[in-house]
């Protein structure tokens, strides 16, 4: 193994004084207290302009910051099911630093998982891949739904993504608990995947966040929040990239 391998560390296992699922290592919780499907929906699918967006495609691929529970791709997924008129291919790349065990990850998706994702929640969990380092792709839907992990720190990660995104969520801790999730050369190497009118959102508003996605190449503006938050951030890409469709490292685990 080279020098350059950095062990994972994974997620602990918190809770609020509300009950709400929690990191200590960040002191925020995981999502909204209005409703983690809720969120999902306003702010990340209707935030890229979705399913709408998807329709009459042959493919398309999403990049998300933070995958936490995976509750962003159990919606996605589920709207693509959901929708007659859906691409043919749907592919979610996802970087989380700390991936929560399989252990844990199921018996957290069994409590906190909205029942219309349920059934999703438990293939997930079947397919969790061993806390490694690097990429891991998993396959749903006989290979129509792929979802690539990307378990480690998402500015090492971010720079061997190859993709075509057609829209980006982003779902990190708040900024000023993890910055780092929010740097600008961060969302710079997340831009250059960006195809042709890929667009963004993120429940995050700040003027400061405004300020670097346009340094990364974004056009950026607020919209209404959710769940009592005034407002949220969406963005379109203002170039498009040209690398091939993403895929896993060759040491990646594949489920």
């Amino acid at each position: 193994m080279s020098s350059s391998y950095v062990p994972l560390t994974p997620a602990v296992v918190g809770f609020d004084a509300q009950g709400r699922l929690y990191s200590p290592a960040y002191g925020d919780v995981y999502h909204s207290p209005s409703g983690a499907l809720g969120q999902a929906e306003q702010v990340f699918l209707r935030g890229n302009g979705l399913p709408e967006r998807w329709r009459g495609r042959g493919a398309f691929t999403v990049c998300e910051t933070g995958f936490g529970l995976g509750l962003n791709f159990l919606a996605l997924w589920r709207a693509w099911r959901d929708d007659p008129q859906r691409p043919r291919r749907l592919h979610m790349v996802s970087l989380e630093a700390h991936p929560f065990g399989r252990e844990d990850l199921a018996a957290l998706l069994a409590r906190h998982a909205p029942e219309p994702l349920a059934g999703l929640a438990a293939q997930l969990a079947a397919r969790w891949p061993p806390l490694l380092p690097g990429l891991h792709r998993l396959e749903f839907e006989a290979g129509a739904v792929t979802l690539t992990l990307g378990f480690g720190d998402a500015q090492a990660l971010a720079p061997r993504i190859a993709a075509r995104v057609d829209a980006y969520f982003l779902d990190g801790f708040a900024p000023e608990r993890n910055p780092r999730m929010w740097d600008t050369p961060l969302l710079r190497n997340l831009a250059r995947l960006a195809a042709p009118g890929a667009t963004l959102a993120t429940w995050a508003c700040t003027g400061e966040l405004r300020r670097a996605l346009q340094a990364a190449g974004f056009e950026a503006r607020r919209a209404p929040g959710y769940g009592g938050k005034w407002h949220m951030t969406v963005a379109t890409a203002s170039g498009g990239a040209d690398a091939a469709p993403a895929a896993a490292d060759d040491d990646a685990r594949h489920a």
